[in-house]
């Protein structure tokens, strides 16, 4: 659901022991087959090559994602070892043992067969699905009469092959208000005029036409039931399944364009001319009002310091979003915590926001940071972790020590599952499950020698400064760093679990 092309390999029980009970010997290809675009298994290694060729573009292809192929370990073994442990005969007697030698024979002959004849190792060329003049047609002439049009924008749109700055050329020239989601946060800055972060649900009420470039009718939007009925709406996916998903049953798409987003998008502002359209700039003011107006409600929320003894989470998310670098990737890894950052700190610029998609899969925090790091190794790199979910990967400091890499971890501390206990308590009156520990996690990075600190009541004054210096340690001593931050409960994001 992430929509990452990744290449899975995996070892399996060598190819003549398949369902013999051998060592962890079980039927990966079932596993995978309902998560995958593509699986296979290698049988013989001249099939190594062009199995993986195809494989490549399976993941890159159409809409990006996971693909599986197997090596049983007879394939990786060299020959010789192979030979050895097959289990030949040298003093066969009696038919049976003599045919056994000539079917291990083949076998062998059959699998190490032209193993190293030369091999077309270039890429096989990808299939990326775009759109057809018909469509854009269509599509620009539903923007023409729009008067309160909205683009709500998805992960899709930052895959190749259009670049963000393009793209971003092309929402301004389209000039619709934006809502941006999963990895398209950031994609127009901090503050960009057109950038909406706020009031998403009464703006869809509003809206005469709904662009959901890459965005999907799921839980996210209530299934589809948030779209106004008297809007006309588009629907932009390369995902055929993604693109009509929940269509009928609460909503109704007027255009449908199984194509890649970013590309439709500048090929609607190359042919959407200003003339002969309705003027967008009163609605387009009049969100930016609303907006402005949320924006010092939640600033108001934000500037208490303490809650019940404990550092107000907006407090310390705020004075986060101010000291940010611009050049900053951000990891979320989180449930409450995280979901509190999204409205208050802003990415400053595209794929610099890194989330673990729909599934909300808790953990990916490490992993995602060590990707981060090494792609661009001289911008810093923050996790934001809730105290749940840092569990699942704070030893990664280990590999950020070993590697040098050095990253920067922010815990929101609240001693809780937040988000699971914002439903459960109140539904059942039992905290079962969901209590953690006012854990100093800082000592662990310590120990794993990087620097760490935590932040209390009583050096609440120091935040500013303690982020800046984790900033420093990290840039100038190639040290990881955590800050511990020990939060207080709020009612910021009380009713906002969807399923």
């Amino acid at each position: 659901m992430a929509e990452s092309p990744l290449l899975l390999i995996g070892g399996a029980a060598p190819t003549l022991l398949k369902g013999r009970g051998a060592l962890q010997d079980i039927d990966q290809m079932v596993l995978f087959r309902p998560l995958c675009k593509y699986v296979a298994r290698i049988e013989r290694l001249r099939d190594i090559v062009p199995t993986l060729r195809q494989a490549i573009k399976a993941a890159v292809s159409g809409s990006p994602g996971p693909v599986f192929v197997e090596f049983p370990i007879d394939v990786l073994y060299p020959y010789q070892l192979v030979v050895k442990e097959i289990g030949f005969n040298p003093n066969a007697k009696g038919f049976i043992q003599k045919a056994l030698n000539i079917y291990l024979r083949c076998h062998v002959s059959r699998q190490f067969g032209s193993a190293f004849a030369e091999s077309d190792i270039t890429p096989l060329p990808t299939s990326i699905p775009l759109p057809v003049s018909d469509q854009i047609s269509k599509i620009v002439s539903l923007l023409r009469k729009a008067k309160k049009p909205v683009i709500l924008l998805g992960s899709q749109a930052t895959l190749p092959p259009i670049t963000p700055h393009k793209l971003v050329k092309a929402i301004e020239a389209i000039g619709v208000p934006v809502y941006l989601g999963g990895m398209s946060r950031g994609l127009l800055g901090k503050d960009h005029s057109l950038q909406m972060r706020q009031n998403r649900r009464d703006a869809l009420k509003e809206a005469d036409l709904t662009i959901l470039a890459g965005t999907v009718c799921d839980f996210r939007l209530s299934y589809g039931r948030v779209l106004s009925k008297k809007s006309k709406i588009v629907s932009i996916n390369r995902n055929k399944s993604q693109l009509t998903k929940n269509e009928k049953a609460f909503w109704n798409a007027d255009v449908s364009v199984q194509a890649d987003v970013a590309s439709t998008l500048v090929q609607i502002s190359e042919q959407l001319s200003q003339e002969n359209r309705e003027d967008v700039s009163s609605w387009v003011q009049d969100l930016r009002e609303r907006e402005n107006k949320k924006e010092q409600e939640n600033e108001s929320k934000m500037s208490n310091k303490i809650i019940d003894g404990y550092v107000n989470p907006l407090y310390f998310l705020a004075k986060l979003d101010k000291v940010l670098p611009d050049d900053a990737i951000l990891v979320a890894d989180g449930g409450d915590f995280v979901g509190s950052a999204a409205y208050i700190v802003r990415p400053r610029g595209p794929l610099q926001w890194l989330d673990p998609g729909a599934f909300g899969t808790l953990g990916v925090g490490g992993g995602f940071a060590l990707g981060a790091k090494i792609v661009p190794p001289n911008k810093p790199v923050f996790i934001i972790w809730g105290d749940g979910s840092s569990g699942y990967s704070i030893m990664e400091f280990d590999s950020f020590k070993r590697h040098k890499l050095p990253v920067i971890g922010v815990i929101g501390n609240d001693a809780c599952w937040t988000q699971i206990a914002r439903e459960q308590v109140p539904m059942f009156g039992s905290n079962v499950g969901v209590e953690l520990a006012r854990t100093h996690y800082e000592d662990v990075v310590k120990a794993l020698g990087g620097w760490g600190t935590a932040i209390e009541e009583k050096n609440i004054d120091e935040i500013e400064k303690e982020l800046k210096e984790a900033v420093r340690v990290s840039k100038e001593e190639g040290q990881s760093a955590l800050i511990n931050v020990f939060i207080g409960k709020t009612n910021f994001r009380d009713g906002s679990i969807s399923v």
